[in-house]
Parts: structure tokens; C-alpha cells; sequence
């Protein structure tokens, strides 16, 4: 899968939803945080009218981010509902959540919830928010994303969105759902091979290599109005697109000039400035948190592995040390975890690096993994790998405590991509 990591195609295509996914994804997750915050939730009031049930999604968010143990309610509370706190503490819980949901005269939802701290004895967050029927989940995303930050002090990532590849037969399709895996939409099918879609950082464009024309060229494709940029179509391989924090620019890996080399261009296609010149592979860019450093995998040494360089170009130093053969760098939204595949005893395996210590961890137990991808809030990591030769995707906690396995009977899953943070 990884012997020639300079030889692996970036090509991907994402031209609008063309149509709904056959099979949703499903997720196991395993292992608990170091801490878990008893939260206990109530049945949101009148939600039986609505085609989705706000309670059973915010409780699946919580439960899957390994950080919450949920304590039913047993029974129903709105947003108005009078509460006993000191009850609510004496039964365990840490906090309470309560809501309703209304249906409106247009077809619409309003969705409204309260979030109330037992230990100070006090409200700690709580809004309304209008959702046609198509939306309900995003709703419930929202508010299990308001409790997450509120209880924990770090945004929640439940509203955001993934992208993936799943081949099925000799199909390909760039699939994106909603961070759980539901929802599932297709953005595009093909009969070409499709990897490594990019998110800009405003979750509006996707760049992408395609090899519809019989050769790779990176393209740049608007969500919203489906049109699309040329933004590296040169001789050789054009490939490995990543985007600048500020969507103002991408990495690239081209081999216009016989060897592959990184290069940045505008995110329009001009502007194309070659930053290393080499006579070795040098490819997989990737911008810093901050957009001062590119860190790119280099053979320069020998085998594969991954340097760091000023984003204008100049000297590179070498950032992994441990092992032959080091890849796909991945850096989180902080800058302060470095994120890679290393082979080690004839296993790709998904390790996490501190950049100030040097501290190296572990975090997967599979063998054949690739392609990792940092949550929005630095504190999951989504990758690729292989359960009984298929293709499916795993998310594991930066901690390596808590872990989920994403599978569909639709096909292998390869590829992921983590959205940001949705405005």
C-alpha cells in the first residue's frame, strides 16, 4: 500500500452532490478518556413529532467522544421545565440537559435547550435554533457541541463534516457525511482512481488531482457553485494539494522538472514558486497551524521521512528521527502535534509527535494504515486502514485512550478528510 510513497496518486473530484450514498457508515467506538463528566439528559419535550430524535443524536455524540458518561433521565423536561439541582448532583450527575422542540406553522423545527451546572447549582449555556426536517441532525450536532465546549473548555467537533473515498466494484466516489458518518451524500463518481481530497479552511472548496483527462492535474473545486480552477496542469506528475491556513495558497508536488519537487501556488493558479531542488523525492506538503513552515516527506536522507521548512523555502531540517520510513505528515490545528505513518517491523502504523519534546506515541494497533487527518479541534485524529481486506477508517483521541472504527458494507472506505469548523 505505502512501498512507494512517491508514486502514490493524488486524484480526487468533488463536483457538487450528485446523489445519496447507498449505505451510511457505521461506527464502534471503544476505550474512555482519562476523566468522563456525568452528564445526565432528558428526553427533549414534544421531539417525537419531529423526524429526528435531538435527544438519541446528542447522546450518541457525547458517548462517542469517550469524554462523557450519560445519565438518562428517564423521563421528559423541557428548556421551562422548574428542576431541583441538588437532586440532579445527588443522583451523580455533574450536569443536566434539557430541551423541546417545536414544529413551526412553515414546516420548520424550533429546537430549544438548556444546559444547567448541579455542582455551582447554576446555568451554564442554553439557545434556540430553527431547523427545517433536513437539518434536525446539524441541530442536535450543535447543541452536543455547546455542551462539549462548556463542560470541557475545547470546542466540539460534532457539526463538522468528513470526506472519503469508497470504491465499490469498479467505482469510485468522493462521499461526505456529517462528523458521526450519517448523512451521507456523494460529491462524486467516477471510474478513475480517487484519493486524498483536501478541505480548504472555510469547508467551501476541495482541491483535488484528477486523472480524467489520462493525466494528473490539480484542480480547485467551488462547493456552493460548482465551478472549478485549473490550478497545476504541467508536465509530469501534478499532485499532493494542501491548503495555507488563510485558503490563500496550496502546496504542491510537482514534476514539471524531472525530480518531484514542493511547490506553492495562489489558490487561483498563479503565482507557481518551486521551494526545494533536489535531486531526491520531495512531496506530501503540508502549511503549519501558523502558515510559517511547510513540512513535506523527503528521501533526501535515504528513505522517507519528514523535513520542515520556511514556507518561502530555504534550508530544511529533518523532524523524525525514529524509524526508516516516515510519511504523510499531518500537523494539528495548534501546531503543536505532528501527526504521521511510519513503518516499523513491516507495519504502517499511525504514530503522534510533540514537537517541543520530541515525545513519540503510538496511537494505532493495526497494521496497514495511511492517510490521517486531524480533527477541527485538534483532539481526535481520523485515518485509514484495513479490517478483515477491506478498507475502513478509523478515529482514535490524540491520548490513544478512545477509539472508532467506521465501516460500510458499501465498499473499502480510503482517504479521509476531516472539514473544519463550519461558520
Amino acid at each position: 500500500m505505502m512501498k512507494n510513497f512517491f508514486t502514490r496518486g493524488f486524484f480526487v473530484l468533488a463536483l457538487g452532490f450528485v446523489g445519496a450514498a447507498q449505505a451510511q457508515l457505521r461506527v464502534e467506538t471503544s476505550g474512555v478518556g482519562a476523566t468522563q463528566i456525568p452528564v445526565a439528559i432528558a428526553g427533549f419535550a414534544d421531539e417525537t413529532m419531529a423526524p429526528q430524535q435531538i435527544t438519541a443524536i446528542v447522546k450518541a455524540d457525547l458517548q462517542r467522544s469517550g469524554y462523557f458518561k450519560i445519565i438518562d433521565t428517564g423521563n421528559v423536561m423541557s428548556e421551562t421545565t422548574p428542576v431541583n439541582l441538588a437532586d440532579w448532583k445527588g443522583r451523580g450527575a455533574d450536569a443536566l440537559v434539557v430541551g423541546s422542540v417545536q414544529r413551526l406553522a412553515d414546516g420548520r423545527y424550533d429546537v430549544r435547550y438548556r444546559l444547567m451546572d448541579t455542582v455551582r447549582n447554576s446555568n451554564l449555556s442554553g439557545f434556540g435554533q430553527t431547523a427545517g426536517p433536513d437539518r434536525l441532525r446539524v441541530a442536535a450536532h450543535k447543541i452536543a457541541d455547546d455542551i462539549y465546549e462548556k463542560l470541557t473548555g475545547v470546542r466540539g467537533m460534532f457539526a463538522t463534516r468528513i470526506a472519503y473515498v469508497t470504491k465499490s466494484g469498479n467505482e469510485y466516489r468522493l462521499e461526505v457525511a456529517d462528523a458521526d458518518g450519517e448523512s451521507t451524500q456523494v460529491a462524486l463518481r467516477s471510474n478513475e482512481p480517487i484519493i486524498s481530497p483536501a478541505w480548504s479552511p472555510d469547508g467551501t472548496k476541495v482541491a483535488y488531482v484528477s486523472f480524467e483527462a489520462k493525466k494528473p492535474v490539480v484542480y480547485v473545486q467551488d462547493l456552493t457553485n460548482r465551478q472549478r480552477t485549473v490550478i497545476a496542469n504541467h508536465r509530469g506528475s501534478n499532485s499532493a494539494p494542501s491548503w495555507s491556513p488563510d485558503g490563500s495558497r496550496l502546496a504542491l508536488a510537482l514534476s514539471r522538472s524531472g525530480y518531484t519537487q514542493v511547490y506553492v501556488v495562489n489558490a487561483d493558479g498563479s503565482g507557481l514558486r518551486q521551494l526545494t531542488n533536489t535531486n531526491g523525492i520531495e512531496t506530501e506538503p503540508q502549511f503549519s497551524a501558523d502558515g510559517q513552515f511547510i513540512y513535506f516527506t523527503s528521501d533526501r536522507s535515504g528513505g522517507p521521512q519528514i523535513y520542515r521548512m520556511s514556507a518561502s523555502g530555504g534550508e530544511a531540517q529533518r523532524v523524525t528521527f525514529n524509524g526508516s520510513y516516515n510519511i504523510s505528515p499531518r500537523l494539528s490545528p495548534d501546531g503543536k502535534t505532528l501527526a504521521y505513518i511510519s513503518r516499523r517491523e513491516g507495519r504502517f502504523q499511525l504514530y503522534a509527535l510533540d514537537l517541543a519534546s520530541g515525545q513519540e506515541l503510538r496511537l494505532s494497533d493495526t497494521s496497514r494504515d495511511e492517510s490521517p487527518s486531524f480533527s477541527p479541534n485538534g483532539k481526535y485524529i481520523m485515518y485509514a486502514t484495513e479490517a478483515g481486506r477491506r478498507g475502513s477508517l478509523a478515529v482514535v483521541s490524540v491520548d490513544g485512550r478512545v477509539k472508532q472504527r467506521l465501516t460500510t458494507q458499501a465498499g473499502d472506505i480510503r482517504e479521509p478528510t476531516w472539514g473544519p469548523f463550519m461558520k
